[in-house]
């Protein structure tokens, strides 16, 4: 049994998804154990979004030069660098100022393999890449290259602990003890018995 954090990004709140993205992770057994909606500062989601990660960031870099190759054109033109830790660092900037832009919701979900079920779920980090099914593959049409052209995050959804390090950190960064519940489900039985 694992627990995984869920954060229905601003964009999801504003379309009216909230409802949808929920039942859909209850439908599949997931036990949602913690909700609610927040609005929440820069300096909070600055210790979700760590700058201080700089493999991380310059993974984040070297995804955004890829898909620049892909769509044959110039980061450098677009985005002033081609360093993949300062373009890293940039879109990590735009992350904080999107998740900050209005309320989310946070979620603590648990459950057989959560964290893998629930990336399977999400889908790929890009919408216009998802497959379709995946919550970004059904409701959210968002690119790398529109994002980066207009120097913010990409609109997509959702966020999802990556692993389970991530998602020990994410509980608790976003939700104290007296705010996650235990009870028993009456489908556990019939879906995990």
């Amino acid at each position: 049994m694992e627990r995984t954090v869920i954060l229905i990004k601003p964009d999801g709140v504003q379309r009216g998804l909230i409802g949808e993205i929920i039942s859909r992770f209850e439908k599949v057994g997931l036990k949602l154990i913690a909700l609610k909606m927040v609005h929440v500062d820069k300096s909070h989601v600055r210790k979700h979004y760590s700058s201080d990660r700089t493999e991380w960031l310059s993974q984040i870099g070297e995804k955004t030069l890829k898909a620049y190759r892909e769509f044959g054109k110039d980061p450098d033109e677009f985005l002033g660098t081609i360093n993949p830790l300062e373009i890293g660092k940039m879109i990590n900037r735009w992350n904080i100022d999107y998740l900050t832009s209005g309320p989310l919701v946070a979620i603590l979900l648990e459950g057989n393999h959560a964290i893998s079920v629930v990336r399977k779920m999400v889908g790929f980090t890009h919408p216009d890449l998802a497959d379709a099914g995946t919550i970004r593959g059904m409701y959210s049409v968002d690119s790398t290259d529109l994002a980066n052209e207009k120097k913010r995050a990409a609109r997509n959804l959702v966020h999802a602990s990556g692993n389970a390090e991530e998602a020990k950190f994410e509980e608790e960064l976003w939700f104290h003890k007296a705010e996650i519940h235990s009870y028993k489900r009456s489908d556990e039985e019939a879906m995990l018995g």
